[in-house]
């Protein structure tokens, strides 16, 4: 006989309670069915050789195994090994008998991995009490564990249908630009599988580029497709009565269509800016967002930070939204980003880094051929100890000529 593994799984929920008895003694056998006889719900099966003892606890599912010690072809402690080594009967429970009571034996029994041991034959009364309790407590274990495998494949499946979306949203992104009146570069790090975090920039006509970054309250699918929603808004400039050359109007527009009362109270920030390229004059308006950093051309003191007092979009319809101003020179650099980048805990010290200590980390030099947006990520990784985010990461960067 080998311990080769023979896998069954028998449906969780469903299992009766069975037990095979392993003895080579027919007489023992019929002693425990004929106790067994007035318990309809106990299933009983007898194997008198043991050398097939595998094969049958792979045919009757066993909730509990009663098996002899003595026996003349297989020691029966080499056979609670072999059950113990079977991945289909590693768990069932095992409950060994013996016509003596003998420490030593007992405990190599339990050694090997029995869970119980009696001296054979037994009152009736016990035999069923101790059958009951161990089946039952292999049945509980069975459904628990199905219940959890259960829960892993369906939880697998959700990161699959997850990972599906982030996939769809970072498409939506645009990607890095160069032409001959800028250049744009970002970097985005989801906190969860699916992030409320989303950007874009685009011309909007020869002489006017837009940029923004907006950020949905919470995380997962709710706040991903008000995201996207909000996106596909900006990007197909859909908003009815909105000059989206114009940033107080198009928050104004924002707010009106994405009325948190009707977005399951939801509502998002934003920053969003036009450039100017004849006038070289960036207008800008954020709706409680963080503000973008402007640094200057060849400057390493602080950045300019470019922010207007709007509330919330969503949280008023009706309330005026006013823009900011100012001029841009060649080689100056625009960096817009969500809160996640910088609202993070030091692991040297104590407190939270501010917008004004991110900014600075923005003026210092990047080493040489790292792009800066992924140097700002090891800049904020180095602050707080640590790799993983506590909220999204978005930060987009962009450098005129």
């Amino acid at each position: 006989m080998s311990a080769a593994t023979t896998d069954f799984t028998a449906p969780a929920g469903t299992l009766p309670v069975t037990v095979l008895m392993v003895d080579d003694q027919a007489m023992v056998g019929e002693a425990v069915r004929r106790m067994l006889a007035d318990q309809p719900e106990i299933k009983f099966h007898f194997c008198a050789d043991p050398t097939k003892a595998m094969q049958m606890a792979a045919e009757v599912h066993p909730t509990v195994i009663l098996q002899d010690l003595v026996m003349p072809e297989v020691d029966g402690l080499q056979l609670v090994k072999f059950f113990r080594a079977n991945a289909a009967t590693r768990d069932v429970p095992m409950i060994v008998l013996s016509s003596r009571e003998e420490p030593e034996t007992k405990y190599k029994a339990f050694q090997l991995g029995a869970n119980d041991y009696m001296v054979k034959l037994p009152d009736k009364l016990e035999v069923v009490a101790r059958i009951r309790y161990h089946s039952q407590a292999y049945i509980t274990r069975c459904e628990r564990n199905a219940a959890f495998e259960a829960l892993r494949a369906s939880q697998e499946a959700l990161k699959a249908e997850l990972n599906e979306a982030e996939r769809y949203m970072r498409s939506l992104f645009p990607a890095p630009m160069d032409d001959a009146s800028l250049t744009a570069d970002w970097t985005y790090i989801a906190c969860t599988s699916l992030g409320g975090d989303s950007f874009g920039y685009y011309w909007l006509d020869p002489d006017h580029f837009a940029v923004y970054v907006l950020d949905v309250c919470g995380h997962g699918v709710g706040a991903a497709l008000l995201s996207v929603s909000a996106m596909n808004v900006l990007r197909a400039q859909s908003l009815p009565q909105v000059d989206f050359k114009n940033p107080a109007s198009v928050l104004a527009g924002l707010n009106e269509a994405f009325d948190m009362e009707k977005q399951n109270d939801m509502y998002f920030t934003i920053w969003y800016g036009v450039y100017n390229r004849v006038t070289r004059e960036l207008s800008y308006a954020s709706g409680g967002h963080p503000p973008a950093a402007l640094l200057a051309s060849g400057s390493t003191g602080a950045p300019n930070l470019l922010n207007t007092p709007n509330v919330i979009i969503g949280a008023m319809p009706g309330l005026p939204f006013h823009a900011g101003y100012v001029k841009v020179s060649p080689g100056d650099k625009l960096y817009v980003f969500s809160d996640g980048v910088y609202e993070v805990n030091y692991a040297a010290r104590e407190g939270m880094m501010t917008v004004e200590e991110f900014a600075a980390g923005l003026a210092e030099s990047a080493p040489s051929a790292t792009r800066k947006v992924e140097d700002m990520v090891a800049f904020v990784r180095r602050a707080q100890g640590r790799e993983n985010f506590d909220d999204d990461f978005s930060l987009v960067e962009l450098r005129f000529k």
